[in-house]
């Protein structure tokens, strides 16, 4: 009887202990962004060589990937940059015109016409004014086309094989690639990466760029 008794209080205490566990990564661990340990040089050259358009702020880098109709990056871009551009972060935001899927078009003549001008000329303010702009408003007008131009939709491949490339460099640092996809140093100098989808994942990224709250 008392074995019995010792192996229901056993069981309970593990059962009690996974309990914890668990939700100590549903509310948290599962937000956290991760540390870069494989790869770090590969790609930190991906994004620093990639076609980023920034406001050119003196303070931390961060590199965000992104592309114009995802509604969790609008959310991050909306509700995250004013404070990130007060505390002085550089956000590096590198748009991509991403590929069709079986034969379903993913990105637009005009969206590719934008994301080709925005890695050839680096220009935030065409970044801010087409996002300020209905998506289906913007008519990407005094942009040259990328469709028909060998160099521009050369730039546009370019973003997509950076994007290739980095999908299993952040798959072997624990990181599933979505957009967006944030990537920056700590103060310490560790690389850090997100695919940051949910707001749960802010408070993260802020504390560590050095924002509080």
């Amino acid at each position: 009887m008392k074995k019995v008794h010792a192996w229901v209080l056993l069981a309970l205490f593990v059962t009690a202990i996974g309990g914890g566990l668990y939700a100590w990564w549903r509310v948290d661990l599962r937000w956290r962004p991760h540390t870069i340990r494989k790869q770090g040089a590969e790609i930190t050259r991906l994004v620093e060589n990639a076609g980023w358009v920034s406001p050119g702020l003196a303070g931390p880098k961060l590199y965000m990937i992104s592309f114009r109709s995802c509604p969790d990056c609008i959310r991050f871009k909306t509700e995250q940059f004013p404070d990130l551009h007060a505390a002085g972060v550089d956000t590096r935001v590198i748009e991509i015109a991403r590929r069709d899927v079986n034969g379903v078009e993913k990105s637009t003549a005009v969206e590719r016409a934008t994301v080709a001008e925005l890695w050839a000329n680096r220009s935030w303010k065409l970044m801010e004014a087409w996002e300020a702009t209905p998506i289906e408003a913007w008519t990407a007008t005094g942009i040259a086309p990328a469709d028909g131009d060998i160099a521009r939709s050369a730039i546009i491949e370019a973003g997509r094989k950076t994007v290739d490339e980095l999908k299993p460099m952040m798959k072997a640092n624990g990181v599933s690639f979505a957009y967006p996809l944030l990537i920056w140093w700590t103060k310490d100098g560790q690389m850090r990466a997100c695919a940051c989808e949910k707001p749960e994942t802010y408070k993260y990224v802020r504390k560590e760029l050095g924002l509080e709250g």
